[in-house]
C-alpha cells in the first residue's frame, strides 16, 4: 500500500524523478554526512562529487537535476525550498565553493547547531556520465565523500524511481511499500472494487479510512488531519493555477528558462477568455469549457517549468492535468450558490467533494506506482500524463456521482488511450511537448469520466489490465523515448 501522501506531494519544478527526487536524494546524503561526523570524529570529508548517469545525466540542466542536487546538499527540502532564494543560494555556492554540512550536537539528535564546511563546486563536481549503463534503473545518482588526498570515505547511489520517490540502489529489487494494520488493505483494481462491493463504502471513504487509521488522536482529530492534509494540496494546487495565469503577458519575466526560449501562452490565453466570455456569455460555444481546461493545465505545467512550486501528482511533468479536472468542476459542475445564506454550507460541501476527488485520484495513483510505474525514465510518458489523466478522470467520475465501478471505467478508460504515450521533451526541458500534452490529457480525463457515466459500469478490459498493459508496453519502448531526449521531437525539431 501507499499513501495517497506519496502520491500527491508539494515540490518544485520542473521534474518530479528529475528536480524533487535528486534534490531529496542529496539532502538525505547531506544529513547522514552531518550525523557521521558528529559521531565520528575521524571521519571528516573534504570534498563531495556527484555523478549523475542515464536519463539524469542526459538532461541534467534542462530538468534542473544539476540545481536540485547542489540545494539538497546544502539541506533544502523540495516542499520548502525559498523559491526566491534559490538562484542566490546557488550562485554563493558557485562562488565559495563550499557546503556548509549540518552536525547534530549529540548523536540520535536531529536538530542541528554547529556546521562542518565541505568542499563542492557543481561545475567541477557534478559529473554528467552517459556512457555507463546503470545497471538498475535509468534515474541512478551516487555521492561521493572524499578525503584530502582524493581517497572516497563514503558512497551511496539512489534511484529516483518517479513521482519523487527514491530509494538506495542496492535495496531497490527488495523495495516493498507496507503500511500495517490497514482497516481495507488492497493492492490491486479488483481487491478495491471487492472491498467496495463487500462494504458499500465508496473509494474515497475507504482511503479516507485508512489514511486516518495511519493518524494519531481522536476519531475527530485523524479526520481532521487528514483534511488539513488534503486541503493543503487543493490550496497549492488551486494557487499554482492562479500563479500561472497572473504572469505578465509580455517581456523577459513571460519567457520559460531554457535555450528554447519558449513563452508562456497562460497568461495571454487567460485574458482572451475573460474578454470572449465578457463579449458574448449567451453565444459561447458549449464547447469552449474545454478551452479553460487546457488552460488551467497550461498554467500549472509553465510554473512547473519555471521552476515554480507544484503538487506532484502523480508527477511534477503531469502537474497540470488533476488541478485542471479539479477546477474544472469546480467551475462548471459543482452546485451553484443560491443564495448568500446558504454559502458557507455550499462551499463547505464543495471541499468535502474536492477531498473525495483527490482521495479517489490517489488511490488510483497508488495501484499504477505500486504494480507499474509512475517513471517517464522507465515507461514513458504514459506512465506520466496517462496515469496522470487516469486519476483525474476517476477522480471526476467520483464526485458526479459514479459507483465505485464506473470510477474504475473511467480510470481504465483514460489510460487505455495513453498507452505507447512516449517521454521525447525537447532540448531536455520539461516544455514541448509536456505542457500542452498536460492540456491534452486533462480533456481525455472528462471524456473518459463521461463516457464511463453514461454506462453501468461493466467494461471489457479492467484497470488491471491496462496497468500490466502499461508496464509491458514500457519495458518494450525503446530507451531513446524514455526521459532521453534522444528521440521523437526531440531528435527531431530543427531549432534544437
Amino acid at each position: 500500500m501507499i499513501s495517497i501522501f506519496d502520491i500527491f506531494k508539494v515540490g518544485i519544478g520542473p521534474s518530479s524523478s528529475h528536480t524533487v527526487g535528486p534534490m531529496r536524494a542529496a539532502a538525505r546524503f547531506s544529513a547522514e554526512l552531518g550525523e557521521r561526523m558528529a559521531r565520528e570524529e575521524a571521519f571528516r570529508p573534504a570534498r563531495l562529487r556527484v555523478t549523475l548517469y542515464g536519463s539524469l545525466a542526459w538532461t541534467a540542466q534542462g530538468h534542473g537535476t544539476d540545481r536540485a542536487v547542489a540545494l539538497g546538499l546544502c539541506g533544502e527540502a523540495p516542499e520548502t525550498v525559498p523559491l526566491p532564494l534559490v538562484m542566490s543560494i546557488l550562485d554563493q555556492l558557485e562562488h565559495t565553493g563550499e557546503i556548509e554540512i549540518a552536525l547534530p550536537d549529540t548523536p540520535g539528535i536531529s536538530k542541528p547547531s554547529r556546521v562542518n564546511a565541505v568542499a563542492f563546486q557543481p561545475s567541477r563536481d557534478l559529473v554528467l556520465d552517459r556512457d555507463t549503463l546503470p545497471p538498475h534503473h535509468p534515474n541512478t545518482l551516487q555521492f561521493e565523500a572524499l578525503d584530502s588526498a582524493g581517497r572516497v570515505l563514503l558512497t551511496e547511489r539512489f534511484c529516483s524511481v518517479g513521482g519523487g520517490f527514491i530509494v538506495p540502489e542496492n535495496s531497490l529489487e527488495n523495495a516493498a511499500y507496507a503500511q500495517p494494520d490497514l482497516p481495507y488493505p488492497f493492492r490491486t483494481g479488483n481487491e478495491l472494487l471487492e472491498l467496495t462491493r463487500r462494504t458499500g463504502l465508496s473509494i474515497a471513504a475507504l482511503t479516507r479510512a485508512n489514511e486516518e487509521a495511519q493518524m494519531t488522536g481522536t476519531a475527530e482529530e485523524r479526520c481532521a488531519a487528514v483534511n488539513k492534509k488534503l486541503d493543503h494540496l487543493i490550496d497549492v494546487m488551486m494557487d499554482c493555477i492562479e500563479q500561472g495565469l497572473s504572469r505578465p503577458t509580455s517581456g523577459p519575466s513571460n519567457l520559460l528558462p531554457g535555450r528554447l526560449g519558449a513563452k508562456r501562452r497562460a497568461p495571454a490565453m487567460y485574458q482572451r477568455l475573460l474578454e470572449r466570455e465578457a463579449r458574448a456569455p449567451a453565444h459561447t460555444l458549449p464547447h469552449a469549457r474545454m478551452d479553460w481546461v487546457s488552460l488551467f493545465a497550461m498554467a500549472v505545467n509553465e510554473e512547473n517549468a519555471g521552476f515554480g512550486r507544484v503538487v506532484t501528482a502523480p508527477t511534477n511533468g503531469a502537474a497540470g492535468v488533476v488541478p485542471a479536472v479539479l477546477r474544472y468542476w469546480r467551475e462548471f459542475c459543482a452546485p451553484p450558490l443560491p443564495s448568500e445564506t446558504e454559502v458557507p454550507d455550499r462551499a463547505c460541501e464543495t471541499r468535502t467533494l474536492m477531498r473525495d476527488f483527490l482521495l479517489t485520484a490517489g488511490t488510483l495513483g497508488a495501484l499504477f506506482k505500486l504494480n507499474a510505474s509512475i517513471s517517464g525514465a522507465e515507461v514513458g510518458c504514459q506512465g506520466e500524463v496517462g496515469v496522470a489523466a487516469s486519476m483525474a478522470a476517476g477522480g471526476l467520475a467520483s464526485v458526479l456521482g459514479a459507483t465505485p465501478q464506473q470510477v474504475e471505467n473511467a480510470a481504465e478508460s483514460a489510460m487505455e488511450h495513453h498507452l505507447g504515450l512516449t517521454c521525447d521533451p525537447v532540448g531536455g526541458l520539461v516544455q514541448i511537448p509536456c505542457i500542452e500534452r498536460n492540456a491534452f490529457g486533462a480533456i481525455k480525463a472528462i471524456n473518459a469520466a463521461s463516457l464511463a457515466l453514461c454506462g453501468d459500469g461493466s467494461h471489457r478490459v479492467s484497470l488491471d489490465q491496462v496497468i500490466h498493459t502499461m508496464k509491458e508496453t514500457g519495458r518494450d519502448m525503446n530507451a531513446r523515448y524514455k526521459e532521453t531526449s534522444q528521440g521523437g521531437l526531440a531528435l527531431n525539431f530543427p531549432e534544437c
